[in-house]
């Protein structure tokens, strides 16, 4: 798969490298590199894409992708604070041949294995923040002990794996380039209203050629993935303290029919957006 290339930037002898992200955005662009990402956004929120499927990030959340595998994160550019990421990047090799291999690393070679579908970890965070912002000002070997440290906290830690599929098809630079210039478009558009021949034109397709394209490497139609990305971000609104109403949320969101909106919201999320609303407002009065 060549999915616009990503080359990190490192020397030959490189085995483990620490890399920090700080600006009013992150790398955009559907990309892939060889090495394993694992990443801590310190500060900022948006949303990332990886296989089929989209989900947001915060402050403190923690990111697993695998080798080779295509992803997209995107800073909410409306917010005042520049977003900051360190991130390590690995490779399956770096500690040897068979390191990661061994009977002893099994609970490694699992969560390993599902990066392949992108990892987001729903606990411990608070513990992993810090060894990333220690590991900045270590040396080599202070930096292998911090990692393994890492990797201890989060083999014992609760995650999700973000995407149901992978495409294990080859992709040529073209390809990756026309579902990078899709995914762009619609991580900025999908509050407006969207019309297939638009998105079929920035592929450079005709509709129909287009419908079967993106079906056939994300496994959805485009529209279910629009809808989801539009859901997604209504979360945001949802979670936040504001007091805009249903409604108001599902027209900033895209939605130009409220019904629809709380119709599909319960379809992807299992409950009503008002539901969801409350649910998140109770559990974070319980955490005080």
């Amino acid at each position: 798969m060549k999915v616009l290339p990503f080359k990190i930037p490192k020397a030959e002898s490189d085995i483990l490298i620490v890399q920090e992200d700080r600006g009013r955005t992150f790398y955009e662009q559907l990309h892939q590199h060889e090495e394993i990402q694992l990443s801590c956004i310190i500060s900022g929120k948006g949303t990332f894409i990886v296989g089929d499927t989209i989900r947001d990030f915060q402050s403190n959340d923690v990111l697993l992708f695998g080798s080779n595998v295509p992803h997209v994160l995107k800073s909410d550019a409306s917010l005042e604070e520049d977003s900051y990421m360190i991130s390590l990047f690995f490779t399956h090799t770096s500690f040897g041949e068979c390191f990661f291999a061994l009977p002893k690393l099994q609970k490694v070679q699992q969560l390993l294995y599902d990066a392949n579908f992108g990892v987001k970890f729903l606990e411990n965070q608070s513990l992993i923040q810090p060894l990333f912002e220690r590991i900045l000002h270590e040396t080599t070997i202070q930096q292998f002990a911090t990692f393994f440290e890492v990797l201890s906290v989060l083999t014992t830690s609760d995650y999700e794996t973000v995407s149901s599929f992978i495409n294990t098809k080859n992709y040529t630079n073209d390809e990756g380039k026309r579902m990078s210039a899709v995914f762009e478009f619609v991580m900025n558009h999908f509050d407006q209203k969207i019309v297939l021949e638009d998105v079929a034109t920035i592929a450079n397709m005709t509709p129909n050629a287009f419908c079967k394209y993106f079906k056939q490497r994300t496994n959805k139609t485009f529209f279910r993935f629009l809808t989801e990305v539009r859901i997604e971000n209504s979360c945001k609104f949802l979670t936040n303290k504001t007091q805009l109403s249903i409604a108001d949320i599902a027209f900033a969101c895209g939605f130009f029919n409220v019904s629809n909106f709380n119709r599909k919201f319960k379809e992807i999320k299992g409950l009503t957006p008002t539901r969801f609303r409350k649910s998140f407002a109770s559990t974070s009065l319980s955490v005080r």
